[in-house]
């Protein structure tokens, strides 16, 4: 599986993903789930990197002390918004808006994608940010916007 950035704004991004061939019921499935997980878990503040204090302490986490107080003084990093997954062809997209999530959520999100490759659906190439020239960006509406 192939990754490519393009131009990237967290605020207004598309991610696209090629399927080796047209994507089953099944497939869509399981990119869906996986996507809409990642969301979900940028939604709640998962990807703030101001707040890693468990890899931070490093290997051995026996007795480790958690500093509650630390954790509630980072900033928030939430994602804001994410669209419905759409499919063409061999291509699938969603839009995101990743609000003040931090970059570590591309890392997750590449990982994950990884994967998924590997056991459960063939992927070629992951495109995220920019535009996809085998399938054009329409009206830029508020109509995206499925999850807020």
């Amino acid at each position: 599986m192939k990754v490519e950035f393009r131009e990237f704004n967290p605020f207004d991004i598309w991610i696209w993903i090629e399927f080796k061939t047209i994507p089953t019921n099944m497939e869509k499935a399981y990119i869906e789930e996986a996507f809409n997980s990642w969301f979900y878990l940028g939604k709640l503040g998962g990807f703030n990197s101001e707040n890693l204090q468990v890899e931070e302490t490093g290997i051995d986490l026996s007795y480790m002390e958690y500093d509650d107080e630390d954790a509630d003084n980072t900033m928030m990093a939430l994602m804001h918004n994410m669209g419905e997954f759409e499919y063409l062809g061999v291509w699938g997209r969603c839009w995101f808006d990743l609000g003040t999530s931090d970059l570590i959520a591309m890392d997750v999100l590449i990982n994950a994608l990884k994967q998924l490759n590997r056991e459960y659906v063939e992927l070629e190439t992951v495109i995220i940010g920019g535009e996809n020239p085998d399938w054009q960006i329409e009206d830029k509406s508020d109509s995206r916007f499925t999850m807020n």
